[in-house]
């Protein structure tokens, strides 16, 4: 979804947990609910980071909503930096009805900022991905739809380069970047650079080994910049990308909404991000006059045991305000919008109601020989590896400390991938005895 995450320096989120909202109320009949009694009527404001649907789809669905619940009406506020503007507006304490929960709130103040839906024991069966962002046992956001990890290609582009199958190794990507290069006129990788949250993408690959229990053990390694291990492979790759010149020549002045007609088009071979990308690039092929079909996602290039493995998960997850004045209204819209608007599928996201069928842009992912696994979030180790995140501050979820990774594979920071990396595994390990002793 557009500009989906961009987590800000850590030392905002700190700052969150010094920030209270007002309590929830009662409960309802689940105990592990907030307070959402009332009649379903008035307005409510909805924050959005889909700057692209606020004044198209957005309130197309609003109208559907408030026929289906007359004397309702809901208005969307289009937020383009999503995670830094909805960060300081949620120390105000005035922060809308409903909105997506920024990635700067760690689980454990979840419950400061947002109403609780239920137990995750309750919801988990209804929702897919229901319990990442839960904690102690509650559920605070439900996913507009659910996402694949994996690479956005044109793959005309690919094709004029003598490429028609998805690289398997890392080392692979880089010889067909750089015969796109050599071949083209494309840009053989865009980093989104100036916007930074795309950069984020690299941290999302964390099915590639194929470990289902790497959300629970990732924080107990001290030093995940190491070779073979999950940080070094994605982040060493962004580094080999831009050290060989295989990306944007200015990265000071990329621009997110112009990459997607740019890799459309063909003047842009392939970008990192999620399956949420795919139906934008299309629209923009349309738009351009070029042809949609270009337009493919292929798995991260890596294979553990000679097979490509992708994550599934949630997209941003919306949450009722704690602060909200009309609850009833505010829980209605998100389980309408998640349960019966048709919003993921018409993103060609995972619908989140489980048992509804993949989308087809994730039908013609699975024809690549990928394996789609949901991991399932840190139980024994909860809110640990947000503790290291603020305590190393690299934000491992955001886009600073790879901003300076590209400053440095690009010659305009000192050091090379080693020193860096010695120098993240260092403050990264720092944290992590503190945290996990």
């Amino acid at each position: 979804m557009t500009t989906r995450r961009q987590t800000l320096a850590l030392g905002t989120a700190a700052v969150l947990a010094f920030v209270t909202g007002c309590t929830g109320g009662a409960g309802t009949d689940d105990s592990d609910a907030g307070d959402f009694s009332g009649d379903v009527k008035g307005s409510i404001t909805v924050l959005t980071n889909r700057t692209d649907l606020a004044n198209t789809a957005l309130p197309a669905y609003a109208k559907t909503f408030e026929a289906k619940y007359p004397g309702t009406k809901v208005s969307f506020e289009p937020v383009t930096n999503y995670e830094g503007d909805v960060t300081t507006q949620l120390s105000s304490g005035d922060y809308g009805d409903v909105l997506l929960i920024p990635n700067t709130v760690p689980v454990d103040q979840l419950a400061q900022f947002f109403a609780p839906l239920g137990s995750a024991d309750e919801l988990k069966p209804k929702f897919r991905f229901a319990d990442e962002k839960a904690y102690d046992g509650k559920v605070y956001g439900l996913s507009l739809g659910g996402v694949a990890q994996g690479v956005v290609v044109n793959k005309r582009i690919w094709a004029q380069a003598g490429i028609t199958a998805p690289p398997r190794t890392p080392e692979e990507f880089l010889t067909g970047l750089r015969a796109i290069k050599d071949k083209t006129q494309a840009v053989p990788y865009y980093t989104n650079y100036k916007d930074g949250w795309p950069l984020s993408f690299f941290n999302s690959q964390r099915a590639i080994l194929a470990d289902p229990a790497i959300n629970e053990t990732f924080p107990t390694d001290p030093a995940p910049w190491q070779p073979g291990k999950l940080a070094y492979i994605t982040d060493g790759l962004l580094f080999d990308i831009v050290r060989q010149g295989l990306s944007e020549k200015d990265p000071l002045t990329t621009n997110w909404e112009n990459s997607k007609p740019m890799i459309a088009t063909g003047k842009v071979g392939a970008m990192i991000l999620g399956s949420w990308a795919v139906p934008q690039m299309k629209d923009a092929a349309k738009a351009a006059g070029a042809n949609p079909d270009d337009i493919a996602f292929w798995p991260f290039p890596y294979q553990t045991e000679g097979k490509f493995h992708a994550r599934i998960e949630g997209d941003y997850k919306a949450g009722v305000s704690k602060n909200s004045k009309n609850k009833a209204t505010a829980r209605a819209w998100l389980d309408w919008f998640v349960g019966e608007s048709g919003f993921a599928q018409d993103q060609q996201a995972i619908p989140t109601p489980t048992g509804q069928p993949l989308p087809a842009v994730l039908q013609d992912f699975e024809k690549t020989g990928v394996s789609l696994i949901e991991l399932p979030a840190a139980t024994t180790n909860t809110g640990k590896e947000d503790l290291i995140i603020k305590d190393s501050e690299i934000d491992l979820t955001g886009n600073i400390y790879r901003q300076k990774l590209v400053d440095i594979a690009r010659g305009a920071a000192k050091g090379d991938k080693e020193s860096y990396f010695a120098d993240l595994n260092e403050r990264w390990g720092e944290a992590q005895r503190q945290v996990m002793k």
